[in-house]
């Protein structure tokens, strides 16, 4: 039986409890836009930080939340040409509104989906794999003979980026939090792990190098490992921040920088990679590519059902979760 009609908002900013269930009308996509029968939602960390209002500017209220979903096209409007209904699709991106049955979005935030890949699948590794194609290949380019240091090894983004990296060639440091999770990122290609929980993170990525630092550190942690990742820089090396699961980040004067050795600090967003569609597109081919070619392996998810939506909020901002998480509505396989 299918789940009534409906989606999750909020009117305020808070804790999970904050997310209210409202009925959904029959949907009529406007000009440039389709309408989309979701089989399957990303939950993403972004999604926690829209709900507690702490992300860039504050969402304006109410809200809906999400941006990563898969599904069917159900309805197009008027201008669109790259889709017809019936079509197996998601999208990353637009305003948030994916904890729901269905939806309209923006053509030109989404992507088809090849018939190789299912729809739990992609809501898996859409954001995700886009997340890791940009910040690999694009924000700063990794080849064989770079270290990496990847925090969070284990985790939805993380699992992917290991992989993808160990693809090129390149050596891998990945952090995790538990020796369980640190098996689990051996397997999927770190070359070192450093559990956190037990290990002084700094010392041994120093040990690990024999002093000399390590290229390029991913940080989606932030407030609790920011001062670490730049001290782990060699000379010239980058730091690219793209999330805060521990919290904010504090101010780094750019002094601090040139005295680590004229390291980098990159911010970026998936917004600013995927805005232009032609790049969209090539960046979402290749993430399904790599999947399909099993390049890259995406773990059966943990699945919520979509009506359970703040548990799987409250398990993903409390580390219960390893790889990635989804909401199905009820009804969809």
């Amino acid at each position: 039986m299918s789940e009534p009609s409906g989606r999750f908002i909020i009117s305020a900013f808070g804790e999970p409890d904050v997310l209210q269930w409202q009925a959904l009308p029959e949907l009529a996509p406007q000009a440039g836009e389709v309408a989309i029968r979701h089989e399957a939602i990303g939950v993403n960390y972004i999604d926690i930080y829209h709900r507690k209002g702490i992300y860039g500017r504050p969402l304006a209220l109410p809200s809906g939340l999400g941006v990563e979903g898969a599904g069917v096209v159900t309805a197009v409007g008027a201008d669109v040409t790259d889709f017809a209904v019936g079509d197996r699709v998601a999208y990353v991106g637009g305003a948030p509104g994916a904890y729901g049955t269905a939806r309209c979005i923006a053509a030109a935030r989404v992507v088809p989906v090849p018939d190789g890949v299912s729809s739990q699948t992609a809501a898996a590794v859409i954001f995700k794999g886009l997340t890791v194609e940009y910040l690999i290949r694009r924000c700063r380019r990794i080849g064989v003979d770079d270290i990496v240091l990847w925090h969070a090894a284990a985790g939805g983004v993380g699992s992917l980026a290991v992989q993808w990296l160990a693809h090129v060639g390149a050596s891998v440091i990945g952090t995790v939090g538990s020796d369980d999770k640190a098996k689990r990122a051996r397997r999927l290609g770190c070359t070192w792990t450093i559990n956190y929980s037990n290990e002084p993170v700094l010392e041994r990525v120093l040990e690990i190098t024999s002093g000399r630092g390590v290229d390029v550190v991913y940080d989606s942690v932030g407030q609790s490992t920011i001062a670490d990742s730049i001290r782990a820089l060699r000379p010239r090396g980058t730091l690219v921040s793209f999330g805060e699961s521990s919290g904010p980040v504090a101010p780094i004067a750019p002094a601090t920088l040139g005295a680590q050795g004229s390291v980098y600090f990159v911010r970026p967003s998936i917004a600013h990679y995927t805005a232009d569609r032609t790049e969209l597109l090539a960046a979402a081919r290749d993430v399904f590519g790599m999947v399909e070619r099993g390049s890259i392996s995406v773990d059966a998810p943990t699945v919520y059902p979509l009506r359970e939506a703040a548990q799987a909020q409250r398990d993903l901002e409390s580390r219960k979760t390893q790889g990635s998480v989804i909401l199905v509505p009820e009804g969809s396989g």
